[in-house]
């Protein structure tokens, strides 16, 4: 079996990575504190650098491809998403920590649920400069979740950010429903 071309391209390989690590990396926090925490922490920056780096890669080495624009925020939403259901059943959270983790999530969903309707209708949705901080911001803030769990201390900073992240996951949905509003009534083709 011939692997496909856009797959043999470094950037798109970082992203299929960076979608492989995550169940090793919720598996590792799952089961807790200790040195396979720390090893979560390793793999989780790891991930979170090549979320800057394929895209970084791809411009730098002219392989944007339709793959790596659909993989990349495919893999973005996987890792905060599974992150954010594993922090729930590890109790990284508190309970107030779980409404901007519901917002994201909820959100994210609603968005692929808006891009794909939109798509259908061959009308391109680009991912707007606030989102792209939007998931900067919840990549930081999970991150201080992780290191939480290894040197507390970290709990307000991480809610803080949480709380952030969740604010501007908000802001950003509610942007992309007000954008695509008037394709809501448009005939199908």
């Amino acid at each position: 079996m011939d692997i496909p071309a856009p797959l043999r391209q470094l950037p798109n390989q970082l992203t299929v990575a960076r979608i492989a690590a995550i169940p090793v990396l919720c598996l590792f926090i799952g089961m807790g504190n200790g040195w396979l925490r720390w090893l979560a922490l390793l793999i989780y920056v790891a991930a979170a650098v090549t979320d800057w780096l394929d895209g970084f890669l791809a411009r730098r080495m002219n392989m944007q491809s339709d793959l790596g624009k659909m993989l990349d925020p495919i893999a973005d939403k996987l890792l905060v998403g599974c992150l954010l259901v594993t922090f729930a059943w590890t109790r990284d959270f508190s309970g107030l920590d779980l409404v901007p983790a519901i917002a994201i999530l909820f959100r994210e969903i609603f968005v692929a649920g808006l891009r794909e309707f939109m798509g259908n209708r061959s009308v391109s949705v680009p991912v707007t400069f606030l989102a792209k901080w939007k998931t900067t911001v919840q990549l930081v803030a999970l991150f201080f979740v992780i290191v939480d769990g290894l040197l507390p201390g970290f709990g307000l900073i991480s809610s803080l950010l949480l709380w952030i992240a969740g604010a501007l996951t908000v802001w950003t949905g509610w942007q992309y429903l007000v954008s695509m509003w008037p394709y809501f009534s448009a005939k199908t083709e």
